[in-house]
C-alpha cells in the first residue's frame, strides 16, 4: 500500500535557521539595504530579489511584507540616533551639542533615501506608507526634544521654536542636501538650516489669517487676490505693478518672435 506523502511540520518559531537560509536571509537584507539607500519605500519586492539573486517567495519567507524588510534596514539606523541623543542629554555646552547632533543627522541621512523615508514617516504625516515600530517615533522625538530644551535653555536656540518645528526643518533639509547633489557644496543647507534656528528674533509672526472675498481670483502674476469687479469685465492684476509687469512680458515675447 502506498503511503501518502505529508508536509514537514512548520519550524518552530525562534527555531534557529538552516545554513543556506541564514545566507538567503543575509543576501537580502544587503541587497534591500542597497536598494533602499538608493531609491526609498519605492523599491519593490520584486528589485530587491533580483539584486539577493532569489526569488520573490524566499524574499517573502523571511519578510511577510516590505514594511517589514524595510523596517529591518532602518530602523536599527534611527535607534542609533535615538541612543546618540540620549547620551548627548547631559553633555557641557548644550547649544553646540545641540547642533553638531543635527549636523550629524542631515550628513548621515542625506546620501540615503531609505532613511529620509524612514525619518519622515516616522513623523505620522498624511499619507505614510511606512509604519514604524510602536516606540521609534516617541522615542526619537522625545530624545530630541530634551535636546532642543537644554539648548533653549542655554540661549543657543529661539525659545518660540517647537521640537514639530524642528522635525519639519530636518525633514526639509535632507530633501535639499540631496537635491544639491555631490556638486553643491556640503552642508550649506545645513547650515542655512541651523542659522534660522539661533535667536535673532524673539518670534515669527505670521500674518493673520484672510477671510476670502466672495468671487474672488488670483492674479495673473503675482497669485495675490482680485476682487471681481462688479460691473464689466474681470480684473485679471491686482494692480498697476502687476498690470504693466504682464504688459512687458507679453512685449518681449512678440519681439523674441517664434
Amino acid at each position: 500500500m502506498a503511503h501518502r506523502r505529508t508536509a514537514p511540520p512548520p519550524a518552530r518559531v525562534g527555531a534557529p535557521l538552516r545554513a543556506d537560509a541564514r545566507r538567503n536571509r543575509a543576501l537580502v537584507l544587503q541587497a534591500a539595504r542597497s536598494a533602499f539607500e538608493e531609491g526609498g519605500l519605492a523599491v519593490p519586492l520584486t528589485e530587491i530579489a533580483r539584486r539577493a539573486g532569489v526569488g520573490p517567495g524566499t524574499v517573502y519567507r523571511h519578510f511577510p511584507s516590505k514594511d517589514a524588510l524595510f523596517r529591518a534596514t532602518v530602523v536599527g539606523r534611527i535607534q542609533l540616533f535615538t541612543d546618540t541623543a540620549r547620551e548627548l542629554a547631559t553633555a557641557a555646552d548644550p547649544g553646540v551639542v545641540f547642533y553638531r547632533y543635527l549636523s550629524a543627522v542631515v550628513r548621515i541621512s542625506a546620501r540615503n533615501k531609505a532613511l529620509q523615508d524612514a525619518l519622515e514617516e516616522s513623523s505620522g504625516g498624511a499619507g505614510a506608507r511606512f509604519e514604524p515600530t510602536p516606540d521609534i517615533e516617541k522615542d526619537f522625538r522625545a530624545a530630541l526634544s530634551v535636546l532642543l530644551d537644554r539648548a533653549q535653555q542655554a540661549g543657543a536656540v529661539r525659545k518660540d521654536v517647537s521640537v514639530e518645528d524642528v522635525l519639519a526643518l530636518l525633514f526639509g533639509c535632507l530633501a535639499m542636501e540631496r537635491r544639491r547633489g555631490p556638486d553643491g557644496p556640503p552642508g550649506r543647507m545645513t547650515a542655512l538650516m541651523c542659522d534660522s534656528l539661533r535667536p535673532g528674533r524673539s518670534v515669527t509672526k505670521l500674518p493673520p489669517p484672510r477671510a476670502p472675498l466672495r468671487n474672488e481670483t488670483g492674479c495673473a502674476v503675482c497669485a495675490g487676490p482680485v476682487p471681481s469687479a462688479r460691473t464689466g469685465r474681470p480684473a485679471r492684476y491686482c494692480g498697476a505693478a502687476c498690470r504693466q509687469k504682464a504688459h512687458r512680458e507679453r512685449t518681449r515675447a512678440r519681439k523674441a518672435g517664434p
